[in-house]
C-alpha cells in the first residue's frame, strides 16, 4: 500500500463517480476524505479503493488501431 499509488487510483477514479452506484459513491467519498486529509489508508480501505479502480479502470475496452498502421501492398516500389 504505498501512497503514490493511492494517488494513481484517486485520480483514475474521479473520471468515473458519475458511473458509481449509490453505496459506492459514498464509500468512495469517506475514502476521498481521508485521503484529502493526508491519511494512508489500512488495508481493508486500500482494497475497497482497489476494487473500484478494477471495476471501473481496468475493465475497459481498449480499442484496436491496428488497421490504421499496416502498409498497403499496393503502396510497395
Amino acid at each position: 500500500m504505498s501512497y503514490s499509488k493511492q494517488i494513481k487510483y484517486f485520480d483514475a477514479l474521479k473520471r468515473y463517480q458519475s458511473k458509481f452506484e449509490p453505496k459506492e459513491l459514498e464509500d468512495f467519498k469517506m475514502l476521498l476524505k481521508r485521503h484529502k486529509d493526508d491519511e494512508d489508508l489500512d488495508k481493508l480501505s486500500f482494497e475497497r479503493l482497489s476494487k473500484l479502480h478494477e471495476k471501473y479502470h481496468l475493465n475497459r475496452p481498449k480499442p484496436n488501431y491496428d488497421h490504421l498502421f499496416k502498409n498497403n501492398d499496393n503502396e510497395q516500389e
